[in-house]
């Protein structure tokens, strides 16, 4: 005859495990539910991602076109003006070049008057005369500065 403390040990664990089964039940589904959430966010996430870097691909595209020499037709050139203008665009010289696309150190010149703008260059200063503060710093981002 078996040892009657072995089988009501027995007994206890086999009702221990079927009750913590019961009890588990509930949290097992949850947690396979979230990691399906988990899951979908992140393809959701990792769709996004591609939108946004398609999308700053083609503004880094718009913002890079060069504005046509015509524009700097009739267009006076001032290096008090563009030190002015900088300055109420809030931004470096080197800031200011890179919406222009040249150096800061050619700004500087610029405004030094020890230079002048191209006519390419010019047209692009016309370009940015007509940005305001959040134009310019919204583009700046985009350009990497």
């Amino acid at each position: 005859m078996p040892n009657l403390a072995v089988v009501l040990k027995e007994e206890i664990q086999r009702l221990a495990r079927k009750e913590l089964r019961q009890q588990i039940g509930s949290t097992v589904a949850a947690s396979a539910q979230h990691r399906r959430d988990i899951a979908a966010m992140k393809r959701e996430i990792h769709d996004l991602k591609k939108a946004v870097a398609f999308l700053e691909l083609q503004e880094k595209k718009r913002l890079g076109r060069k504005p046509p020499a015509e524009t700097a037709e009739g267009a006076r050139f001032s290096p008090s003006g563009l030190k002015a203008h900088r300055k109420r665009l809030g931004l470096s010289a080197r800031s200011y070049a890179k919406l222009i696309g040249v150096s800061g150190l050619t700004v500087y010149n610029w405004e030094s008057s020890k230079s002048r703008p191209r006519r390419q260059q010019l047209a692009a200063i016309v370009a940015v005369r007509a940005l305001g503060k959040r134009e310019a710093a919204k583009q700046l981002t985009v350009l990497g500065g």
